[in-house]
């Protein structure tokens, strides 16, 4: 059996017919070929498969395609302008160095984009805490926190000082 859904994927209208058991991040994937979104621990632990769905950030592998019925989906691809040009978090996160292996890096560039979204003043401590949800095995945070004061800061596309 499959269930018809329609919903916005990154500004584009998208309608597919999906078994009613299939998650978010399978549909993303599998379905819609937009593999930037990745899965890590299946359990909603790791944070990597966030995107942003009607305006919050989720875990697209703890809920189904189904839940998103109607609803704006906006990947890591979603980000960048359709010139190619990268949001300002990417760009941060490439200029602070704010990865190694980069398989987490997209769930932290949608968190954090939503983080100072919610809070564009947020110090240290609040942006360490709003990453809480997304593992990162390889950087040990500070990298990727320096990203996000970084692009705070609105120095992003601009050279990061030595520290």
């Amino acid at each position: 059996m499959s269930v018809p859904i329609s919903l916005t994927v990154n500004g584009k209208a998208v309608s597919v017919n999906v078994d009613p058991r299939t998650l978010l991040v399978q549909l993303i994937r599998e379905h819609l070929q937009l593999t930037g979104t990745h899965v890590g621990c299946d359990t909603a632990q790791c944070g990597a498969c966030t995107v942003h769905l009607n305006g919050r950030a989720v875990k697209s592998c703890s809920m189904l395609a189904v839940q998103a019925q109607g609803g704006q989906v906006t990947t890591i691809e979603g980000l960048s302008a359709a010139n190619g040009e990268l949001h300002p978090m990417q760009a941060a996160f490439r200029e602070c160095h704010g990865l190694q292996c980069g398989f987490c890096t997209t769930g932290m560039v949608m968190s954090a984009v939503k983080l100072l979204e919610d809070c564009p003043n947020a110090n240290e401590q609040q942006i360490r805490e709003g990453l809480d949800g997304n593992i990162c095995r390889c950087t040990g945070y500070h990298n990727i926190v320096k990203a996000i004061q970084h692009c705070q800061s609105g120095k992003a596309g601009q050279p990061v000082a030595a520290a």
